[in-house]
């Protein structure tokens, strides 16, 4: 198996999950049984089955890797529930996990916050089913439309006229470090009104925003870090819909990581894509076979990538292994330390990834070693996400992807694909030229269908 050199602890999740199933698939049929684990969201529901050993068999095997497992599916799909069937042991295991003051404490208040109810585990007799609204994804263009693409440092907005770009314009702003809510409504209105300049009418509003979006409204969103929500909370769910009433169109908010796949899957004429930016932190989306979402969360910064007890920890979540440990700059940060270089006081994360992107283009072999360990993860982590993702295609942008880096990570995750994973035959993709130039914002703008006619296609 191809591993990192810097990380020597590194224990990939897909690697422990495949031995796990031949470990089950070895043992007698009255020794084994079939686990469903289901998640459930106020608009659907989804089911992962799986063979694992029957109650007393190596319960605190099980129950680790039904744990993990649990984790995924969440922070994939979302939910305030979870469901087991088949197992007591694991049922058991996540009551306690995910109770106030339980090892996944986090996780269940932040789900509790996104779907507005409390957040429980139960144990069922019979399996989940899945449940699975179709939503399309976007790709209209008729009409007059604005789209914009909230950033954590600079905010975009275009004017798009029967899929024509007629405007676009960045502006510095600073959403994560201001605690007025009267701030991001006037920078979020200035924006629409801007492009609406330049318009003859408005006909919707695209807008694409870290976070997480249920019904148009933020449930979770860094960009309103420093707003107090006790006093300002519903202003803060509501900011978008909120801004679109003064031009009385219809609006549709997502989640930024799957405007981004979006846009890969507008480029690339198909579906089954999977987003992913390396920046700040990962961010995920994902484009269904039939072009369009399903309402899952995506919020792969979350979900398991290394299972080691050494693994990195997440600050925020508590967490070891979650991939916005490995797929960040705090992965770079994190690996050219692991290789003895020391950084200087006070630089911020973002000068630190600065600092070893130009040690590679130096030529330092240091930061080549951090940049293709970073692409072994990957390697490691696609066939782990596909478990859970149909996927024909996965887009890989980000400012970590960015250079010789992003060549480096991209050759040593295909590297790492081909000698351990033969069978992932997904395409790997960097954003092209026009896909830099059309930029999120477009792929905003094509959200809502406005005044498209019945059957237009993407």
């Amino acid at each position: 198996m191809k591993l990192p050199v810097l990380d020597k602890t590194f224990v990939p999740a897909v690697a422990v999950w495949r031995a796990y199933g031949r470990d089950v698939a070895a043992l007698p049929r009255e020794q084994r049984t079939t686990v469903v684990l289901g998640v459930r969201r106020t608009e659907g529901a989804e089911a992962f089955a799986f063979e694992a050993f029957a109650d007393g068999v190596g319960d605190a095997r099980a129950c680790c890797v039904a744990e993990r497992i649990a984790k995924t599916l969440l922070w994939a799909y979302g939910g305030y529930r979870i469901e087991v069937c088949g197992s007591e042991a694991v049922y058991r295991r996540l009551k306690e996990d995910y109770r106030i003051g339980g090892a996944r404490a986090f996780d269940a208040a932040f789900m509790s916050r996104v779907y507005e109810r409390p957040f429980e585990v139960v144990l069922c007799d019979s399996p989940t089913e899945t449940v699975r609204p179709f939503l399309r994804a976007g790709g209209f263009t008729r009409g007059c439309r604005i789209g914009f693409d909230a950033g954590g440092s600079d905010r975009k907005v275009s004017a798009v006229i029967d899929g024509n770009v007629v405007y676009s314009e960045e502006v510095v702003w600073n959403p994560k470090t201001e605690s007025d809510p009267a701030y991001h409504r006037r920078e979020i209105a200035e924006a629409f009104r801007t492009a609406a300049s330049k318009m003859p009418r408005v006909d919707c509003i695209g807008v694409s925003s870290a976070g997480v979006y249920v019904g148009n409204r933020a449930m979770e969103a860094s960009l309103f870090l420093k707003v107090d929500k006790s006093v300002h909370g519903e202003e803060v769910k509501n900011i978008y819909l909120d801004a679109a009433k003064e031009f009385r169109a219809p609006i549709v908010v997502a989640n930024d990581g799957d405007v981004t796949a979006l846009a890969g899957s507008l480029e690339l004429g198909e579906g089954r894509v999977l987003g992913i930016a390396m920046g700040t932190s990962e961010a995920a989306g994902y484009i269904n076979e039939e072009m369009g979402l399903n309402g899952w969360l995506s919020e792969l910064a979350f979900a398991p990538a290394d299972v080691s007890a050494s693994a990195a920890r997440d600050e925020w979540s508590g967490d070891l292994g979650v991939g916005c440990k490995y797929f960040s700059q705090d992965a770079v940060i994190r690996l050219a330390e692991l290789g003895g270089h020391a950084f200087a006081a006070g630089l911020t994360p973002a000068q630190k990834l600065s600092e070893v992107q130009k040690m590679l283009s130096e030529g330092s072999p240091l930061a080549a070693q951090v940049f293709s360990d970073l692409g072994v993860y990957l390697g490691h982590t696609l066939p782990y996400y596909a478990l859970f993702y149909p996927v024909s295609h996965v887009l890989l942008l980000g400012r970590v992807m960015s250079g010789k880096g992003g060549e480096l990570i991209l050759s040593a995750c295909k590297e790492t694909l081909a000698a351990d994973y033969p069978e992932f035959t997904a395409r790997l993709h960097l954003p092209s030229e026009k896909g830099r130039r059309v930029g999120q914002c477009i792929a905003a703008a094509s959200l809502p269908e406005g005044p498209a006619e019945e059957g237009e296609e993407i």
